[in-house]
């Protein structure tokens, strides 16, 4: 039975322009060659836009999950430093620094985790995230010389603005001398 996502996946498939082989955007199409009729140098780079996309939602909850953990840490830690709060709450000594720190981190993945797929279960969210990642597979790298030649040009241009600065600043600093004296 097709969702509106699987129609809309299709559709967006279907408007992929593709090297038959080398991308497949969903599991169950056919492969069309075997890796012996490719292209020796092609890589494959893509092999699937979908494992990108939990990819990212993965280093989100992890990202997710520091952050939590880090800012739950420093509440805690502020909390017991405060005098009126111990009192209310003798629990937030209980627990060492490194402890509370273990405590928060565990806390902080559960938050993290929580949060990712709360937003990933939106289906506004993880269409836009699968229409990034194939608009990204159609992005054509730059190859090594192309990348080098542009780093070679850069460095030149570089070195040739800064001697021109140096050389008018240098000027400069002559003509000040001559008419305003040492």
């Amino acid at each position: 039975m097709a969702t509106q996502e699987d129609d809309k996946l299709d559709d967006l498939a279907a408007s992929v322009p593709r090297q038959e082989g080398l991308v497949r955007l969903r599991s169950d199409e056919p492969e069309v060659e075997s890796e012996s009729e490719q292209d020796p140098d092609a890589r494959p780079t893509a092999l699937g836009t979908g494992k990108y996309v939990h990819a990212a939602f993965f280093a989100a909850a992890i990202l997710g999950a520091y952050i939590s953990g880090k800012l739950l840490l420093g509440a805690w830690n502020q909390l017991a430093d405060w005098t009126a709060a111990v009192r209310a709450i003798p629990q937030l000594v209980e627990y060492a620094e490194d402890e509370r720190e273990t405590w928060t981190l565990i806390v902080g993945a559960v938050v993290g985790v929580l949060v990712v797929l709360r937003v990933y279960s939106r289906p506004g969210v993880r269409t836009w995230a699968n229409e990034v990642a194939v608009e990204l597979s159609r992005v054509t790298w730059p190859n090594r010389e192309a990348v080098t030649n542009g780093t070679v040009v850069v460095v030149v241009a570089s070195i040739i603005a800064a001697v021109y600065v140096s050389v008018l600043d240098r000027l400069w600093a002559f003509l000040s001398t001559l008419v305003y004296g040492a």
